[in-house]
């Protein structure tokens, strides 16, 4: 499978609001003060330092009264953010060693799992969000209800149908039309699965746009910003009607 369009994209201009911190150990980007709601951010390959994905965080605090944590669930290791436009820092990148190698699942899911269960010990509800790579762990986080309230996910990776039948917790899928990685099949097994589950779904579909749009789409093509926003109020409206 070609993992180029998980290593390019776009850096959105603008400046975060929160702090850096720990989660079970690990650096983390935390905003928001809410005492009862909180949203676990599992990234995309560039993860918890990535300026996109802080300015979400921060339109989740204030927009959902939560407050949202970015980990880093990669062990320190951080993906250079100048390469989303830098074809030749792209080529020395192998996204496949990072991704199948020194972060896969196994490697991954226990940490994910317990900042999940950190957070539960310390806040009433929580949902949480995956971006690209993080979309196969917010599924699982979804089989038990133990460890999460609610989950949404933009243009998951490495997702597997096992992972989408064990949902049980309400789900939000942020689909673009074109995506390798979430592919027909996988949507196609979505659409027939979550309404089999008992637990409410929704599926928001975004014709003409890709794989990796909602974290690191293009704010000056029109079509993509208008991608991205929608997206954004998609998950806004998600996390405000199951954690409040």
């Amino acid at each position: 499978m070609s993992c180029d369009n998980c290593k390019s994209g776009f850096k959105w201009d603008g400046q975060s609001i929160g702090k850096e911190t720990t989660l079970d150990k690990a650096n983390a980007y935390v905003t928001g003060d809410s005492k009862d709601a909180a949203i676990l951010i599992v990234t995309d390959i560039f993860g918890w330092t990535l300026p996109n994905i802080r300015i979400l965080a921060d339109h989740y605090a204030k927009e959902c009264n939560a407050t949202v944590y970015i980990p880093d669930i990669f062990g320190g290791e951080v993906v250079d953010p100048d390469m989303l436009s830098n074809p030749e820092k792209q080529k020395t990148f192998d996204p496949k060693a990072f991704i199948f190698e020194r972060n896969n699942k196994e490697i991954r899911w226990p940490e994910i799992k317990e900042h999940a269960q950190t957070l539960k010990s310390q806040y009433k509800k929580v949902a949480a969000i995956g971006f690209c790579y993080g979309g196969w762990a917010v599924f699982k986080l979804a089989a038990d209800p133990s460890l999460i309230d609610a989950i949404s996910t933009a243009h998951p990776s490495l997702l597997e149908k096992s992972e989408i039948d064990g949902v049980k917790v309400p789900v939000q899928v942020i689909s673009p039309e074109n995506d390798i990685w979430y592919t027909e099949e996988l949507k196609k097994h979505t659409l027939e699965t979550l309404p089999k589950t008992g637990v409410p779904w929704e599926y928001v579909y975004f014709p003409g746009l890709t794989h990796g749009f909602a974290a690191r789409g293009d704010p000056n093509n029109q079509q993509q910003k208008d991608g991205f926003e929608r997206a954004k109020r998609s998950a806004v409206n998600f996390f405000n009607e199951f954690l409040h």
